[in-house]
């Protein structure tokens, strides 16, 4: 039988904090592609060499939806189009969701914990998903940047904040 060292009996087989009821929990129970649209409305041509790299615009959105009290839907939608000049060189179209289930969270926590946690469990699958779509076809894999969700919440919240002012101020 092992000794104890610490001096602090059984309580130290208990971690801190655990005496305030069950600790919170965040689960994944599904993930899964939603819509996924690859264009490649110049080919053949668009597969040539090039002189310039082109232009290539990425846009990302978060949205939660829920399913049940503890249990909700969250989507990350990305679109990437890429430009040469006036002509789209490729788009790509990717919506692609979880099934979270939140346990034991305070409420206060819900909406960072939806908008900034999940898509940051999400983001990687779906970057993987976007590189192979344009890998197959035809062109150098798309690989997304890192992307900060919690400057994405903050200026969503924003950006709520000032719409709901300016509605207040209208009335």
């Amino acid at each position: 039988m092992a000794k104890d060292t610490t001096g602090k009996g059984e309580a130290a087989a208990k971690p801190e904090g655990q005496g305030n009821g069950p600790a919170p929990t965040l689960n994944i129970l599904a993930q899964y592609i939603k819509d996924l649209s690859f264009e490649n409305p110049g080919a053949p041509k668009s597969l040539g060499p090039r002189e310039k790299a082109p232009e290539i615009n990425i846009n990302v959105n978060v949205n939660a939806n829920p399913l049940s009290e503890s249990e909700f839907d969250v989507v990350l939608t990305m679109n990437a189009q890429a430009k040469s000049g006036e002509s789209v060189v490729f788009n790509v179209e990717l919506t692609y969701g979880g099934v979270f289930r939140v346990a034991n969270f305070p409420q206060e926590h819900m909406l960072p914990l939806l908008f900034i946690e999940c898509p940051r469990m999400l983001f990687p699958f779906a970057r993987q998903i976007i590189a192979d779509a344009t890998r197959n076809g035809g062109f150098p894999p798309l690989l997304i940047d890192p992307i900060d969700f919690a400057q994405m919440f903050q200026q969503r919240m924003a950006e709520e904040n000032t719409k709901a002012q300016v509605a207040n101020n209208a009335n």
